[in-house]
């Protein structure tokens, strides 16, 4: 784990992206953008049911300096992997040799979509984000594309709107159907909260964060090569179950109501049905837990969701289980999850202080031992949405 400060971190990125876009483009930039990951306190696989989620933005960034051009042209150079791409405002097209930058492309070609006039920009980008943790750096890229597009062009786009336009990117240029969670909590988060989010009608609120315990994400190293098959299974299955119990959305479906109609649905069905019921109601508990300032509900609530997410909806792998055992062993943790969509990635973790230091050393070695692999682990704070650095 690093010593240094969030503003350390923060501070150094922002530097390194300003140098690079000075030594790239002969000039200041005239806008530095920084835009967060996020992780998911509670609520997984609940998006996609219209169901609901409490993620948290934290202090890993997606930082973009930025300068407007007259000709229509946007240039992007990624410090972290030494390459560049430039595309022309008037003819988005995807882009094959360097698909990662379909994600600021994506992002123009939905503004522009929705009516913005674009103009264009010299821009860099950097980022602390892991790639491929389940930490939405992509999202990240996104959001900080969008605020970045909206500064040198002078628009004015509320955060509902840019977060809805980058999640259209995502989906329908990008090609990935993710939900709308992570583009949401990356535009409009809020220091020190959570932000409760309905999946259906994209309400939110701001949940007050407990200041004690710590935030920690322990990042498995497994990368998560079955998400996409799962994933896309995983919705057909929720689908099948929502159909056979006659309702739009598994949303709708009560616990109560799923345990009296429980022989109407497949084993398998049954089992998927059954996390996403139980997940949306531990979501509200978890709210209402935060609120109360009642920790110990709060981490049994979290416990609970990755045992349904191992045993109902079998997306943990052993990775994923032997980071949150070794976490449910120790004193001071207060609860431990797998997060994001699965099959690898990372778990968060709720840390009592006083725990925090004995946690740093005994999570890895445990984790070491029972996979060969080496976590590793960020001690995190909720932070602000996506802005433009002064």
């Amino acid at each position: 784990m690093s010593s240094r400060t969030p503003a350390d971190r923060l501070g150094d990125l922002v530097e390194a992206a300003r140098h690079a876009f000075r030594r790239s483009y002969l000039r200041e930039p005239a806008h530095t953008v920084a835009a967060p990951g996020r992780v998911n306190l509670i609520g997984e696989h609940t998006d996609y049911n219209e169901g609901y989620v409490l993620p948290a933005a934290i202090d890993r960034h997606v930082v973009v300096a930025a300068a407007p051009r007259t000709d229509g042209t946007v240039h992007v150079t990624a410090i972290d992997l030494g390459e560049s791409s430039s595309f022309d405002l008037q003819a988005i097209n995807v882009d094959t040799a360097h698909p990662w930058s379909n994600y600021q492309r994506g992002v123009a070609w939905a503004l522009q979509g929705a009516g913005h006039i674009l103009t264009g920009m010299d821009m860099v980008v950097t980022s602390d984000v892991p790639i491929g943790s389940g930490l939405s750096s992509s999202a990240a890229i996104e959001l900080a594309t969008a605020h970045a597009f909206e500064l040198v062009s002078r628009l004015e786009i509320d955060g509902v709107q840019r977060a809805l336009l980058c999640q259209q990117a995502e989906n329908d240029f990008v090609g990935m159907r993710c939900g709308i969670m992570d583009q949401y909590v990356i535009s409009l988060g809020q220091e020190h909260h959570a932000l409760l989010i309905d999946c259906r009608s994209l309400e939110y609120r701001a949940i007050p964060m407990a200041q004690g315990p710590a935030l920690v994400i322990c990042d498995t190293k497994k990368r998560r090569g079955l998400v996409d098959s799962e994933y896309n299974r995983r919705r057909q299955e929720c689908e099948r179950g929502a159909e056979a119990l006659g309702v739009r959305a598994l949303r709708d479906v009560t616990p109560e109501t799923l345990d009296a109609r429980a022989s109407e649905l497949e084993p398998v069905t049954l089992k998927r049905c059954r996390h996403i019921v139980t997940e949306n109601q531990r979501v509200l508990d978890a709210v209402a837990a935060l609120e109360a300032g009642d920790l110990p509900a709060l981490g049994e609530l979290m416990n609970a969701s990755h045992v349904s997410l191992r045993d109902d909806y079998e997306v943990t792998g052993p990775e994923l289980d032997a980071m949150a055992e070794a976490a449910w062993g120790l004193d001071g943790v207060i609860g431990a999850r797998m997060t994001g969509a699965g099959f690898g990635g990372c778990t968060v973790n709720l840390v009592e202080q006083e725990a925090l230091d004995t946690f740093l050393a005994r999570v890895p070695e445990a984790y070491r031992a029972a996979t060969g692999l080496d976590p590793e682990i960020y001690v995190c704070r909720a932070v602000r949405g996506v802005h433009r650095v002064k």
